[in-house]
């Protein structure tokens, strides 16, 4: 159901054309907020537009206006409802908004690696279709953006594929990466054959390089994975 949730909320993010920060946000408020509060399967998009609601006030210019979100759930809640759970997940969060999420080390990383357009279009793909899984949540989001940079570097062929300037920001050795770079091949191996195609057809648009219909990494996946 998470996967669902975030694949919806990808899609919301790319109509309402929010700041990849707003996304990164709106997913760390979302996991945070489960780890502390059990949530029933109908409530689960209301926290899904409401988280987004807090993140887009925190990042954005302009902010949603709730009634934008009300429309976009198909009026399943109420303006009430919505601004109640916002409320409900402030508490539980303590109102703790400030976190470093993955962009700030996708930022820095990407940075680092002295990309181009493309570069920065796989690092992005492979991160947002890596957030989506539940598996990944394990690895802090500074060894996933280092893997991701990582996993971009491998598919799109750069040479050295980890750099000593990498290393250094990234604190991060080739070896370490290698579990969480591994799972980010192997979801771009089945990207376009899963149900879940917002982030696919976010990054198969040519405006963004139509990055996730480039090969993939193989050499990254594990066979294991590949069964």
């Amino acid at each position: 159901m998470r996967e669902i949730l975030i694949d919806w909320l990808v899609d919301i993010h790319e109509r309402f054309e929010l700041s990849p920060e707003t996304l990164y946000l709106t997913i760390n408020i979302i996991d945070r907020f489960l780890g502390v509060k059990t949530v029933v399967r109908r409530e689960l998009k209301l926290v899904g537009i409401s988280a987004t609601l807090i993140a887009a006030k925190y990042e954005e210019i302009w902010p949603l206006l709730v009634n934008d979100l009300v429309c976009i759930s198909g009026r399943a809640y109420s303006h009430g409802e919505v601004l109640m759970m916002e409320k409900t997940i402030l508490r539980k969060l303590e109102w703790t908004i400030s976190v470093p999420t993955h962009f700030v080390f996708l930022a820095r990383f990407t940075k680092a690696s002295i990309p181009d357009k493309e570069m920065e279009n796989m690092v992005y793909f492979l991160t947002e279709l890596g957030i989506m899984h539940y598996d990944t949540i394990k690895f802090c989001p500074s060894m996933f953006a280092a893997s991701a940079v990582y996993a971009a570097r491998c598919t799109l062929k750069k040479s050295p594929v980890s750099t000593e300037t990498l290393r250094v920001h990234t604190g991060f050795s080739e070896s370490q990466l290698k579990d969480c770079a591994g799972l980010l091949a192997n979801f771009h191996t089945r990207a376009g054959e899963n149900k879940l195609q917002a982030v696919y057809k976010k990054y198969s648009n040519p405006l963004r390089g139509s990055v996730a219909e480039l090969t993939l990494a193989k050499s990254l996946v594990p066979p294991s994975l590949c069964q």
